[in-house]
């Protein structure tokens, strides 16, 4: 992030450690650049042709002044610095990413200007700073050379007449960081020009770099240095002191600015001021953001920073180094207090490419040819990819991730801020300030003559420079805007070869506000921006996590055991976390907790309490305390209202006063002891400068000593700490382990690229993918088998299904990285789907291939009859690929790709599918190179064994994500076969609800008992209504039960019956309504899927206790004791239902009706001692019993007797006989045991069923009906069962519309 802890530790605080000269080595003369022929290898790799044929040879079909060449360090200085050792072949290649460049007198010559920085294996940061300008080639060898190499490709090509048809075809366009990217305006001139280069008749130039590499971004301070120090060399006139001087003191003697002060420097010509934030404010970031959020506009903006903080693979893209590096530090900036923990490289050397293949997040940068298609642009993997065209102002995002929270009021904010600076929110347009130029004025500039200033303006315009201007096109910019006689001067100039500069009281550095030069004012102004932008968000953080201390698990006694068992502690209570928050964070706190970043900051945040604070966290902590004191956060707790940030004006006045009033200035550059006569000042050359006075500081200055105080003081407190802590290379090493993958990978070595160490690296992926797997899988088991065990009595809940959908989101992500790591050719964004579709090819070849041979299919014919009438399905990998593939609702191969992993999640067999998958092995050489994942065959068997583990767990996630799609459902009726009476002659029907809707009514042919039908999808099926017209002569029918099933998931469902239907007959019901509840699969059908979890419904009591149906059977009475106990179970699970979130609650049918239900419970309580004999062989129901005592009732009423009852009594009356006749009056053939069991629910809906039962109690028929031992007769067990009830009153009970269709109350 900020280079805070760049500093840390021994390193003394020196503003740059290096200064350092890349270009041309006149000695060796020409180079093919060798990275560009190692990046031939890595692409010929790639595509499968011999890698070593590829690289061998020039490539003469490229023009030379197009080619690559190889740079070198020209010189660095000092030699080495102890605490920041010189990496030269890093510096090398990150200064001139893309080798040396040659130029003509005809090209544009523009100086460029770009950042870079180099994370050590620490983490820790150096910068680095480049100034790139084009100085005239003197050497007779090197211009021979390039007239030789123009020729040999003339003879290649004689079609190529112009440069610029030359570009490589032969490449792909990932290696666009080789080719030079020429400005649009560049291209005209260089076709016009003669085309190539003439040694007797052109000027040969060369790309020069000069390079500042410091601890910390000063970006803006550097800049300037360093285009003084080009502006000292193409000056008319030498500089004022031998740039040695400039640079031993940069070097050595001026320090970096102390936290909360301001510091001034001198450059060559202009003082330099710089600035670095106190202890309490954000940390240092000099990117300039107001351009980030320029380039991508702020809609753009908040969505990549949304991906960067859910850690997806993110991927920059622009022709501009600068531009690349500006948005990577903006982004990483705005995450403060959390750091991105993964690969970060803002710009990505052409060497580096096989680093897109990495299954890990990153955050990189790459460079574009001018004219590359996007399309083109082949990456390894885009399931996860989001990709950024800085230069097309958009963006393509990953499918189907969470919002950040109140992102329409967050982005409001964000733009009053641009606003209030002139920066149109909408981006895509350069700023209207006065534009980042990358000469100063004063500057020789060679532009090819006949520039006007409408195409000045029309290049701002397009912004096709970046708002780049040089320092004559931005004077004469400034100088004509609507001043008609100026342009005409001009014209006239231009004519004659005079140069019209930016006059200083006209419009070029002129004076600003309290005696700032404009130059001074811009910087002020973007640094004002820049605290401001950065406020809001940190803003945003600070309420979401101003409580996160109290989540946080401290669990170990001392920092040596929290190390050694870290993997194993829960650092976080995230369950509690969440359900803290605002229903509308979830979604995305849910995802942004299980990242890295917040590990890491959990992490910090344990640490702290034996030793000293990250900055970061301390920075965040003092802001919560800070508002903790204003109590800002109290009142909003829970609440998802936008808290604006209430410290935009101070941060920015902080910054203000910093540079009103200057703290420190530094030591003026001085004369040094120089031998004399060396270095002669040449314009426009940068000279050799003297070595021996630039390799060693001054030894007497009052900062130098200031550190060596310091840094005894440090010695000494390390020293006293010592044998306190942990040794500090153990403490490294735990750390390394603890922090998942990708920390030890965050900045790929630079140096040594050959083929053995990209196959390490590789190894390293693949050892880390198995890890995450397992770690995923083990979390996913625990938080399931943590609520499954909460259902049965045990623990606390602490899994929530937002929780569980972002887990299993995560598991298809984990996939998609380990199909795409080591992938030959990337076919489609989704890599799993791509081999899928590959192997569902072969499949279905394969079939047609048996088809047509005469061999019979005999055992295909035999079904094995698993389930009761339920022919089975057989698991395949292609019929469920076939499902997916006819879900119009999904658009896209990631889509498809994910919504086959959760069916075969929810089906249990995703780990035996993929093995099924993966063991085509001859399709997994063709699609995967030697080192993939896929291929490392031990890794792979223990990978699917974690995935098979997930099979003893029950998931819902294809049926609960996917709401709207049809299924194919098959419903089998299971007549009671012994009895002759299976057949019936009457029409039967039957109607299926599950927890999202029903069927409808769906006719059965008479005497199949079996049907499909498709519908769209019901979720969980609760209930079955199964009825006939009782027509014909045999319309009586025994029904055992009906089987539905899920012929997508495979989810078979039982909806127990054992019942008559039919006038006459039982209760003289010609519809019933069944309850049901998933089959468990037989074992022969479930080979190989593993076990599966207790139903979810159950609790202990419930299993151990015997069944109320069974209690009811024949011959068999429950005792008192017993029936009391089934209604308190019966109540018992009502409540739990009602207290889980909402989300997970399941069926509260099943709870009413089902078999261990209310209803069924009551029904024992009205049968006990009930008088049912047979007279004259008629059996008497409950519902009889109802029928009979609201029949007195109204009888009573109309006679007078009930007027003396008190009046809430004689309303209860009302209500109950209202309720019966209601239910009696339906046109619903129920039956009397359906009738009592709607009143029973209906009852419960309305709360009144305690004031029902006194009547039923007092009622005078119950003499006649009951025993004296009924407990319907005990006052006491009444009394007991209404208390039992009133708890249903807490809680709003709604029924399902099967159970109240045609009632109409």
């Amino acid at each position: 992030m900020s280079g805070t802890n760049a500093t840390s530790g021994a390193a003394p605080c020196r503003f740059a450690h290096y200064f350092v000269i890349c270009g041309i080595d006149t000695e060796t003369g020409l180079e093919p650049d060798e990275l560009a022929a190692l990046y031939q290898w890595l692409e010929a790799d790639r595509q499968g042709r011999d890698p070593d044929t590829a690289a061998a040879g020039e490539n003469f079909e490229q023009s030379p002044l197009k080619r690559t060449f190889k740079s070198k360090v020209l010189a660095h200085y000092p030699e080495n610095v102890e605490w920041n050792p010189f990496d030269q072949d890093a510096v090398n290649m990150l200064c001139m990413p893309k080798g040396l460049s040659f130029r003509t007198q005809a090209d544009s010559r523009e100086p460029q200007f770009h950042s870079f920085l180099i994370t050590r294996e620490d983490g820790s940061r150096t910068y680095g700073f480049v100034h790139t300008f084009y100085e005239e080639v003197t050497s007779p060898q090197i211009c021979s050379a390039m007239q030789t190499l123009y020729q040999m490709h003339q003879a290649e090509n004689p079609s190529s007449a112009t440069p610029s048809s030359s570009s490589s075809s032969s490449m792909d366009s990932l290696a666009s960081s080789l080719d030079e990217a020429d400005p649009p305006s560049s291209s005209s001139c260089r076709s016009a020009a003669c085309g190539g280069y003439d040694a007797s008749r052109d000027t040969l130039y060369v790309s020069k770099a000069l390079c500042l590499i410091t601890p910390m971004p000063f970006m803006h301070g550097c800049r300037r240095f360093l285009s003084q120090m080009h502006r000292a060399v193409t000056a008319a006139s030498p500089p004022p002191l031998p740039l040695e001087s400039y640079v031993h003191n940069i070097l050595y003697e001026v320090p970096l600015p102390p936290p909360g002060r301001s510091l001034k420097f001198h450059g060559v010509y202009e003082p330099i001021v710089c600035q670095r934030p106190g202890p309490g404010e954000l940390p240092l970031a000099d990117f300039p953001l107001g351009q980030t959020f320029t380039l991508l506009g702020i809609e753009n903006l908040v969505q990549l920073f949304n991906c960067t903080l859910l850690e997806m693979q993110i991927l920059l893209y622009s022709q501009d180094y600068q531009r690349l590096m500006t948005v990577a530090e903006g982004i990483t900036t705005l995450l403060f207090p959390f750091q991105w923990q993964h690969v970060y490289v803002p710009i990505l050397p052409a060497s580096l490419l096989h680093f897109l293949d990495a299954p890990v997040p990153y955050l990189m940068g790459l460079q574009s040819k001018e004219g590359t298609d996007r399309s083109k642009l082949e990456l390894p993997q885009e399931a996860n990819l989001c990709f950024v065209d800085i230069d097309n102002h958009c963006i393509e995002l990953p499918e189907d991730f969470p919002q950040f929270p109140n992102k329409p009021e967050f982005i409001q904010e964000l733009s009053e801020v641009l606003l209030r600076y002139g920066i149109s929110p909408v981006g895509g347009a350069p700023p209207t300030s006065v534009p980042t130029t990358t000469t100063t004025p004063g500057s020789v500039s060679t532009r090819h003559p006949g520039l006007k200033s409408q195409q000045a303006l029309r290049e701002l315009e397009d912004d096709g420079r970046n708002g780049n201007l040089g320092g004559e096109q931005l004077a004469v910019l400034e100088l004509l805007q609507g001043n008609t006689t100026l342009e005409r001067l001009q014209a006239l100039a231009k004519r004659t070869g005079v140069r019209v500069e930016a006059l200083r009281g006209v419009g070029g550095e002129g004076e600003g506000q309290g005696g700032r030069t404009a130059v001074e004012e811009e910087e002020l102004r973007n640094a004002k921006l820049n605290v401001q932008l950065r406020e809001v968000f940190a803003s945003r953080f600070t309420t979401m996590f101003a409580d996160y201390e109290a989540f946080v698990i401290q669990s170990a006694p001392d920092l040596e055991s929290w190390l050694t068992n870290r993997e194993q502690m829960h650092n976080f209570d995230k369950a509690s976390f969440l359900s803290d928050q605002p229903e509308p964070y979830l979604p995305f706190l849910s995802h942004f907790i299980e990242t890295q970043m917040f590990a890491t900051f959990i992490d910090n945040k344990i640490m702290s309490q034996w030793e000293e604070k990250e900055p970061l966290l301390r920075v965040f902590d003092g802001r919560i305390d800070k508002a903790r004191l204003y109590n800002v956060r109290a009142p909003s707790l829970r609440s998802s209202n936008y808290q604006r940030c209430t410290v935009l004006k101070e941060s920015a006045q902080a910054i203000e006063q910093r540079m009103m009033k200057i703290d420190h200035t530094a030591i003026h550059p001085h004369l040094l002891d120089m031998k004399i006569g060396q270095g002669k000042y040449e314009q426009g050359f940068f000279p050799k400068l003297q070595s021996d006075v630039l390799s060693v500081g001054p030894t007497n200055n009052k900062w130098s000593n200031r550190t060596a105080t310091a840094q005894r003081r440090k010695d000494r407190h390390r020293q006293q700490t010592e044998h306190l802590t942990l040794d500090n290379d153990l403490k490294e090493k735990y750390m390394q382990e603890a922090r998942s993958l990708g920390k030890n990978l965050r900045q790929p070595k630079l140096s040594d690229l050959s083929p053995a160490v990209i196959a390490q690296t590789n190894w390293k992926f693949v050892e880390g993918l198995l890890k995450e797997c397992r770690m995923k899988t083990k979390r996913m088991l625990v938080e399931k088998m943590g609520r499954e065990a909460v259902e049965l009595g045990h623990g606390e809940a602490n899994i929530t299904g937002l929780e569980e959908n972002t887990l299993i989101a995560s598991l298809c992500d984990l996939l998609e990285r380990i199909w795409s790591h080591g992938l030959q050719v990337k076919q489609g964004k989704s890599a799993l789907w791509s081999h899928l579709l590959h192997y569902q090819a072969r499949e279905e070849k394969l079939e047609q291939q048996q088809a047509e041979s005469p061999v019979s299919n005999g055992p295909e014919r035999r079904k094995s009859e698993s389930s009761i009438g339920m022919p089975s399905l057989r698991a395949s990998v292609i019929q469920d690929m076939r499902h997916i593939q006819s879900m119009g609702e999904i658009k896209t191969d990631v889509g498809r790709a994910r919504a086959w992993i959760r069916l075969s999640l929810e089906k249990k067999l995703l780990s035996q599918h993929l093995k099924q998958l993966l063991s085509r092995q001859a399709l997994t050489k063709k699609l995967y190179k030697r080192y993939a994942f896929l291929r490392c065959e031990e890794e792979k068997e223990q990978f699917l064994f974690h995935l098979l583990s997930l099979n003893t767990v029950d998931y819902f996630c294809f049926t609960s994500v996917f709401t709207t799609i049809m299924i194919p459902y098959r419903a089998v009726i299971i007549p009671i076969k012994k009895l002759s009476n299976a057949m019936t002659t009457s029409n039967p029907w039957v109607c299926v609800s599950g927890e999202l809707g029903d069927s409808g009514v769906r006719q059965i042919t008479k005497n199949i008992l079996e049907m499909t039908f498709d519908c769209q999808n019901l979720g969980k099926l609760t209930t079955v209504q199964l009825g006939h017209d009782n027509s014909g002569l045999l319309a009586k029918w025994l029904v055992d039960c009906v089987m539905v099933r899920n012929e997508i998931t495979g989810h078979t469902y039982k909806f127990p019956c054992g019942r008559w239907l039919g006038k006459g007959v039982d209760d003289g019901s010609l519809e019933r309504v069944l309850i049901g509840e998933l089959a468990l699969p037989n074992a022969d059908e479930d080979f190989g899927r593993g076990c599966r979890t207790p139903d979810m419904q159950h609790s202990p009591g419930q299993t151990r206790r015997v069944s109320i149906t069974s209690m009811g059977g024949r011959g068999y009475k429950p005792t008192s004791a017993q029936i009391q106990e089934a209604i308190g179970e019966a109540v018992n699970s009502i409540c739990k239902h009602f207290h889980k979130p909402e989300k997970e609650r399941g069926s509260l049918t099943i709870l009413l009706c089902g078999e261990v239900g209310l209803v069924g419970a009551l029904e024992l309580f009205f049968h006990n001692g009930f008088k049912s004999a047979r007279l004259f062989q008629k059996t008497v129901f409950v519902w009889d019993f109802v029928e009979k005592a609201v029949a007195y009732m109204e009888s009573a009423d109309q006679m007078g007797d009930m007027q003396e009852t008190a009046e809430p009594m004689g309303l209860t009356c009302v209500s109950l006989c209202h309720y019966v006749s209601a239910i009696n009056s339906s046109p619903r053939n129920i039956g009397k045991d359906g009738k009592f069991q709607l009143l029973v629910c209906l009852g419960a809906r309305d709360r009144l069923l305690i004031q029902w039962l006194p009547l039923l109690v007092e009622c005078p028929v119950i003499q006649r009906m009951y025993e004296e031992s009924a407990l319907l007769r005990d006052r006491t067990t009444v009394n007991a069962l209404i208390a039992v009830l009133q708890t249903l009153h807490d809680f709003p009970i709604t029924l399902e519309a099967s159970l109240v269709k045609g009632i109409d109350l």
